[in-house]
């Protein structure tokens, strides 16, 4: 099963710090060797972004800063494991390295799986 999995943080933090930068490329060396991970990286800040919305109708284009966002996503990475209780494990690493690593960082680490062809479309509650 594949899982999406996202690091969110307020944006006006800064860059991460060196000791975070090299426990993330340990941590990412290992799972492409596990075949754990799929993909992942770091995203450039909401200045270099786009949204596209969809309201009544019409589709609007805004660039960003978006002053309004609180949060956003930094990170992702794309997992393949067994289970849930595995992608959730997966996530807890991010969220631990972070804590470890770059003491002042206050975020949230996101697990979704992914849905695949033969699944069908998501439960939705």
């Amino acid at each position: 099963m594949r899982y999406m999995v996202f690091v969110n943080m307020r944006e006006d933090i800064g860059s991460a710090p060196p000791a975070l930068v090299s426990a993330m490329d340990a941590a990412m060396a290992e799972g492409f060797a596990s075949g754990v991970l799929v993909d992942a990286g770091g995203l450039w800040s909401t200045d270099a972004s786009t949204e596209l919305v969809v309201r009544g109708g019409q589709v609007t284009t805004t660039d960003g800063p978006f002053a309004e966002a609180k949060e956003v996503v930094g990170g992702y990475a794309v997992i393949e494991v067994r289970d849930d209780d595995e992608a959730r494990e997966q996530g807890r690493l991010m969220a631990t390295l972070h804590q470890q690593h770059w003491p002042a960082w206050e975020g949230s680490v996101h697990v979704r799986r992914i849905a695949s062809p033969d699944d069908g479309p998501p439960p939705r509650d």
